[in-house]
């Protein structure tokens, strides 16, 4: 079986075109067919939607059994009416998946400020039926889009078990946690208390390294779900295999950045401690001239220099003991040439730029994700509601 087509065992699946997206589908409902453990992790903006609200105090258990999703319409901002018409949708996709409410996380992702069409929602899930099938997972993805332009899925074996990752998101992307939408589906088991230790470790190594534009949505959702019909795993290696599975999404996303051409990946050594390395790679990967010089091949390494420049209260960073380059080419401090600007240029001409930093300072490492700023960035937000 090739990669593409690992699926956890005991999950299911249904996506639908309710009417929110013109042309494809923005309903999507993914769950066991058994009980399972669970673990998330939503955003932390002060104007969090219904859902995220929702869906926050149904995880705290740790026994959600899935996920249900609409696209194209975020349903924040919305008051009263936003709560009950959340609270409705999952009550609804819970008789499709004949499981209770409560054991399904609801997401929302799209315009902020919009309720949901209710008539025409309560139209296509009322035509749904239960029409669950085997899990998948390319069709669960493409459901949730909004401004991505394809859809993104991860998958890895971990001994018996599979482990399948689907996420959507392009922009507001700054993480606080979570910075997308992003479910884990896997037959592994795995108790509850691990389960939720190793997620928020894996999120923080990924999903909290990876910043589009610096904008926190309102309807950040991460979450994972372990049926554990393929039996216990070594716990070690299910959090290396879900790291990658994760890796791999952050990855996909970062390079479909909106109006993204390149991946940028800012790598730090050198630091006081990993929060030390993770402020640096963040203040980098975030900085618009930063990014508008990948974009454009113009090998400025001065802009990196200036973004460090930024972390005033870490004292303990001496210029004099940081080193500054492209891929594995040095370029501060040395003496510059023409020559060697050239070849920091064909690094930036790269599909993937990687910048490399280190500060001379002790042994934290953190690598943050991003991508370059580009017209299309500008254009796409400038018209997102028309």
């Amino acid at each position: 079986m090739s990669a593409e087509n690992l699926v956890p065992q005991g999950f299911r699946s249904v996506t639908a075109r309710l009417g929110l997206k013109e042309e494809s589908d923005d309903f999507a409902l993914a769950f066991s067919e058994v009980p399972a453990r669970s673990a998330a992790v939503f955003t932390r903006s002060r104007f969090a939607g219904p859902s995220v609200i929702l869906s926050r105090d149904a995880a705290r258990g740790g026994e959600l059994r899935g996920m249900v999703a609409i696209s194209r319409n975020a349903n924040v901002a919305t008051g009263e009416a936003g709560s009950a018409d959340a609270t409705e949708v999952r009550e609804r996709a819970a008789v499709i998946a004949g499981v209770e409410p409560a054991q399904l996380l609801i997401a929302s992702t799209g315009v902020i400020g919009i309720p949901y069409p209710m008539p025409t929602v309560r139209a296509g899930l009322a035509a749904l039926g239960r029409e669950a099938r085997s899990l998948d997972p390319g069709a669960v993805a493409a459901a949730i889009m909004t401004t991505d332009t394809h859809p993104k899925t991860a998958q890895r074996r971990c001994g018996d078990a599979v482990i399948a990752g689907v996420a959507k998101g392009v922009g507001m992307m700054e993480p606080n946690m979570a910075t997308l939408l992003t479910f884990f589906f896997t037959d592994a088991l795995v108790p509850g208390p691990e389960l939720d230790a190793i997620f928020r470790r894996v999120v923080d190594k990924t999903f909290n390294a990876l910043s589009i534009d610096t904008d926190t949505s309102t309807s950040d959702t991460a979450a994972v779900f372990a049926n554990g019909l393929a039996g216990p795993v070594d716990l070690a290696e299910f959090e290396q295999s879900l790291y990658q599975v994760a890796l791999d999404l952050v990855r996909a996303i970062a390079a479909d950045g909106e109006g993204a051409t390149k991946l940028i990946e800012v790598h730090v050594t050198g630091a006081r401690d990993t929060a030390q390395a993770k402020r640096a790679a963040k203040v980098v990967v975030n900085s618009p001239l930063v990014k508008t010089a990948v974009h454009g091949a113009d090998p400025n390494w001065g802009r990196v220099a200036m973004a460090l420049g930024k972390l005033e209260g870490d004292v303990d960073i001496d210029p004099a003991r940081v080193q500054i380059g492209f891929d594995d080419l040095v370029l501060y401090p040395r003496d510059q040439s023409e020559n060697l600007l050239g070849r920091a240029r064909r690094c930036l001409e790269k599909d993937t730029v990687l910048i490399s930093v280190d500060l001379g300072i002790g042994t934290g490492t953190f690598t943050a994700y991003g991508c370059d700023l580009t017209e299309g960035y500008v254009r796409l937000n400038a018209d997102y509601t028309t």
